[in-house]
Order: C-alpha cells, then structure tokens, then sequence
C-alpha cells in the first residue's frame, strides 16, 4: 500500500515560521506519510487580472496538491485577530482555479502564535473561511500552539507534552478521517 499523501499550507511566509514548523511535526507525528509544504506566493487577487490573463500556473500547482492529497493540514499564524493576509488570498485564488480540491477533503486545522491564546481566534475565522468549500474539517483536539518562538527544540519537535499529546491525537483523528 502507498503511503498516504499530507499536504501541508502554512499560512505564514516566513523563513523559519512556527506555523510551518508545527505542519512538519504534525506531519512527522502523523507517521508514515508522504509530506508535502504548499506554496502560497501568490499576487494578490484581483478578478481584473484574472481576466487578462487567467489563474496563475502556481494557483493550479497548490489546488492539483490539495486534490491529490489524502488529507490536508492547515496552520495560521493570527494577525489582528485573524489569519494571515496571504493564507485568506491563497484561499480566494484556489477558489478560481480550474481544480475545485476542497469537496469532502479530512482537513486538519492548526495555528501557531507568539500570544498566549496561540492563534486560536485565527483558528476560528480559518475554519469559518472553509465553510463554503465544503471540506471535511476535524473538530479537534483543537491545536492553538502559544507561545510558538518558543515551543520547539533544536530538530524542530515541539517541547510541550499536552502540545505533542494534543497534536498526536489529532493526527490519529486525521488518519481515520482519510479512512473513512
């Protein structure tokens, strides 16, 4: 049997992101699997451009990665008490791309902060975002990582034990979920 598919989109663009490594730890506490980081550079949506000259080559790249993936999992930083700008402009664009991959698709919902709270109102704007695509996102254990500069070890593995806990069980619940 192959191993299953985890597409990763970190909802942070930055080198070194807690979000991005809290997607990788999922997908190494997740186990066998084939991981993958999604790419969310993209130009700001304006449906004028998307006239002229269609859906950019990127877009169609990260909506055929959600469609071949197993599952899914999301992580967002929370800025101004919501997610990131270029999460909420890689959702709109995936949107218009000619692959609609979010139909019925085990999504894993996550988010990383400096705060004490760890992104959870992020969290909660994140997954009202989803409603309309339909996915099949997991109720929980709820993953809101505060603290996240500080949250991980030299090889990247979170240091927390409820963290890690936390983050095993929603893994295992991703697992069935692609199961069923």
């Amino acid at each position: 049997m192959a191993a299953l598919k985890l597409l990763g989109i970190s909802g942070s663009l930055r080198k070194d992101a807690t979000n991005t490594m809290l997607l990788r730890e999922a997908a190494r506490l997740f186990g066998e699997c084939t991981y993958v980081q999604g790419n969310i550079i993209f130009p700001l949506y304006n449906g004028d451009d998307e006239a002229a000259t269609g859906v950019p080559a990127v877009v169609e790249t990260l909506a055929q990665q959600i469609a071949d993936a197993d599952g899914v999992l999301i992580s967002t930083p929370e800025y101004n008490k919501g997610p990131s700008g270029a999460l909420k402009n890689a959702l709109d664009w995936v949107s218009r791309a000619s692959v609609k991959p979010w139909g019925d698709k085990p999504v894993a919902v996550m988010s990383a902060a400096a705060g004490r709270a760890g992104g959870e109102r992020a969290q909660m704007v994140l997954r009202g975002y989803m409603v309309a695509f339909r996915p099949r996102i997991l109720q929980g254990p709820e993953i809101h990582l505060a603290g996240s500069g500080t949250a991980f070890d030299a090889n990247g593995h979170l240091t927390g034990e409820i963290y890690v806990k936390d983050l095993t069980a929603l893994m295992n619940s991703l697992r069935a979920e692609i199961a069923r």
